[in-house]
């Protein structure tokens, strides 16, 4: 395990990093999980292995430090991961992000671009969501305040998630949690999607299958996404299907892929 203080008050993102040969691969968690728990397999998946990949947690989840006077936009967890980046002394990173960790890479890319050089997103958020009271994800957090939320609103949340999600949301912070989920909800300006439309790096969306065309697909194809369905898999496709998973993940990031 390995650190970076990332804020001013010394707090640290922490990561598993296992060995390799360089451009570094860092891999990214959504809301609520931790990235060692998530991608431990198909980071050594044959594939996949062989480079030194870090699997990090985001600041307030998993093994990283959970401040409370931290705010969670995504523009500030982006910020935080470029310095956790800058202390491993990684730049030209290949990432690979799901679901919120998604949206924060597509910043960090755009805020931060000598930190990335690849991205794969893993049935990423792109769009606002609109909050929900009732929905187990972001939208059914962000729709309490921070104040109902911390005051009994979590324990909804725990019991709505299931006990899979919740092995891993237990560990983050509260406040880290809602206000994650908060601004996940509310996205960008511009939009994350626009900003991934105007980055020039080479970029892959993989999503699952079953749940039919992704919206917008046409537009991004056009700016140079590659869109990749996974079949076999839910939202969480590395741990659904880790072999359909490192081999899309695997072609997308390998030079001849086409983009």
């Amino acid at each position: 395990m390995r650190d970076a203080a990332v804020t001013p008050e010394g707090g640290r993102i922490r990561w598993v990093e296992l060995p390799g040969r360089e451009p570094s691969r860092v891999y990214v968690h959504g809301l609520g999980a931790t990235s060692p728990a998530y991608f431990a397999e198909v980071a050594v998946h044959p594939p996949l292995a062989g480079r030194r990949s870090l699997l990090i947690d985001l600041l307030g989840h998993g093994i990283s430090d959970r401040p409370t006077g931290f705010d969670y936009t995504l523009e500030s967890h982006a910020d935080a991961l470029a310095a956790a980046l800058t202390g491993a002394g990684v730049v030209g990173a290949e990432l690979i992000a799901h679901s919120m960790g998604g949206s924060v890479a597509v910043v960090l890319a755009a805020r931060h671009p000598e930190r990335v050089s690849r991205l794969v997103l893993v049935d990423a958020n792109l769009d606002p969501i609109r909050p929900a009271l009732g929905s187990a994800g972001s939208g059914g957090i962000a729709a309490y305040s921070e104040e109902e939320f911390l005051a009994g609103g979590w324990e909804e949340i725990r019991d709505r998630a299931g006990s899979h999600w919740w092995s891993t949301m237990r560990l983050a912070g509260l406040e880290a949690l809602h206000r994650s989920a908060v601004h996940l909800t509310r996205g960008t300006t511009p939009t994350l999607r626009e900003l991934l439309l105007d980055l020039k790096i080479p970029r892959t969306y993989l999503l699952p299958e079953a749940d039919g065309p992704l919206p917008g697909a046409e537009a991004l194809t056009e700016a140079g996404v590659a869109v990749v369905p996974v079949a076999d898999c839910g939202h969480n496709i590395m741990l659904d299907n880790p072999d359909g998973f490192a081999r899309a993940t695997a072609a997308a990031l390998s030079d001849h892929a086409r983009h």
